[in-house]
């Protein structure tokens, strides 16, 4: 059999990339295979987190009270977490504890700030200028309108992008219907000034154009009835480690379809005068996407994507299963830390935390055609665009960097940065492991060199 990088199941408007299967593949493919593509997945989370439940060492930290408007600014003086630059052992505080058994697969970072001046919400700031580096007034001074200039993943899916479907694909976990605030506080991916990359929220959309099929045949079938025929005639040709592998592909797009219409039963069985997304359950929405993500990785879709758990600010309540009995609102309890009132915030900070240590696990578990997993060739990043969302500070970010980038990033370490180390520095270094050759990215001064074996 003749096959092109990748074999295709196609039928009815519907088409499925398989994985790369050694058994059909002629020799030149095979070697061509042998090292598999690097991926980024940028993860990122709203609101900033409970420090003292998150860095080592800030556990008796005074609680934060609430500061608004453009006072963040102040605290940076005021307030810098002191601490002796030095890469060290990795302690597993409160928040962290559901990396347990990723613990030498991930480094945790602190010292990072984002560039930051007056001109804009800071929450607006923290999202539409996490992956930029450049501040709205300093892209005024450089004569970029705002949003201020193209984003890292756009930049290195620019380089990378050429083998894949997509340069890159960014996705958001905010279903919401009708948008609450302005765009800049639901996405973290620019093409450039004010055309922004946007996200896909719906599953199901994000389902169809994985498979590119066509939006106007409404009475298309899930696709892998469709290619069922096609796949039974394929793995006649193929080996047993392969025949596994199909299989394991197929029940697991199996596994997404069924999901989806679970998810799309629940809305569709909640009162109309509710904004429907509203109830859906958190941690079952997230993981579909990021099951999602994992499959255009896979199948070779793109290997640069923007995850956003969650959009900043948004005053909208939120049902997080298995935390909370009802649905509640993050961002109104950042403002409310005093007292026992960081405890009720943690519990939302560890369950994110166990969304990301889902996806590493699902990571963990894919193998690539070489027999490394995906995680293996990966750089899977989790931060915030705030340190606190009680002072709104926009330095000494939180960061976690997990996967082995091909042997490029040395784990299980916490890394302390000197204060005051720009975030746009772990930008250009994720940049160089991504094969880019470039000097600097947005305010870069250096590469972080700590990461690297």
């Amino acid at each position: 059999m003749r096959l092109t990088r990748r074999h295709f199941l196609q039928a009815q408007g519907a088409m499925l990339s398989l994985p790369f299967l050694p058994s059909i593949a002629s020799a030149e493919q095979a070697k061509a295979a042998a090292k598999p593509s690097q991926k980024l997945a940028i993860v990122y989370i709203p609101n900033g987190i409970v420090r003292r439940c998150f860095f080592p060492g800030e556990e008796n930290a005074e609680l934060p009270g609430f500061i608004g408007g453009f006072n963040a600014d102040k605290e940076k003086n005021e307030r810098r977490y002191k601490h002796v630059p030095g890469i060290y052992p990795l302690e597993l505080t409160q928040t962290l504890q559901p990396l347990a058994e990723h613990k030498d697969d991930v480094t945790l970072i602190t010292g990072l700030d984002r560039s930051y001046k007056d001109g804009q919400d800071v929450h607006a700031q923290g999202s539409s200028c996490y992956l930029t580096s450049l501040s709205p007034e300093e892209a005024g001074k450089k004569g970029i309108r705002h949003p201020n200039g193209r984003t890292l993943d756009q930049v290195i899916g620019d380089s990378v992008g050429r083998s894949t479907v997509f340069n890159t694909l960014e996705i958001s976990c905010n279903g919401f219907t009708a948008p609450k605030e302005p765009i800049e506080f639901d996405n973290i991916s620019w093409y450039g000034p004010d055309k922004m990359a946007p996200s896909i929220k719906d599953p199901q959309k994000l389902y169809d154009r994985l498979f590119l099929r066509d939006s106007f045949r409404t009475h298309v079938a899930d696709v892998t009835d469709l290619v069922l025929a096609d796949a039974n005639s394929l793995s006649k040709k193929l080996g047993r480690d392969d025949k596994e592998t199909m299989a394991q592909f197929m029940e697991m797009i199996r596994d997404i379809e069924l999901r989806i219409a679970k998810l799309n039963k629940l809305l569709g069985s909640v009162d109309v005068k509710i904004p429907k997304n509203e109830v859906l359950p958190r941690g079952d929405y997230i993981k579909l996407q990021m099951d999602l993500m994992l499959l255009a990785f896979q199948m070779g879709i793109t290997n640069v994507c923007t995850f956003m758990i969650g959009p900043e600010r948004w005053d909208a309540t939120l049902m997080y299963e298995g935390v909370f009995d009802k649905p509640v609102q993050h961002h109104s309890m950042t403002h409310n830390q005093k007292g026992d009132g960081y405890k009720d915030l943690q519990k939302i900070d560890d369950f994110h935390m166990r969304q990301y240590a889902y996806l590493l696990s699902r990571m963990k578990a894919l193998k690539e055609s070489d027999g490394s997993s995906l995680l293996d060739n990966s750089i899977v990043s989790y931060g915030a665009g705030l340190g606190d969302g009680a002072t709104h500070q926009y330095f000494d970010l939180p960061m976690i960097v997990a996967g082995k980038a091909q042997g490029q990033l040395k784990q299980g370490r916490f890394v302390k940065c000197p204060s005051g180390t720009l975030n746009s520095n772990l930008w250009l270094t994720y940049a160089k492991l991504m094969g880019l050759e470039i000097k600097q990215f947005a305010d870069s001064t250096r590469e972080l060199s700590e990461l690297w074996t």
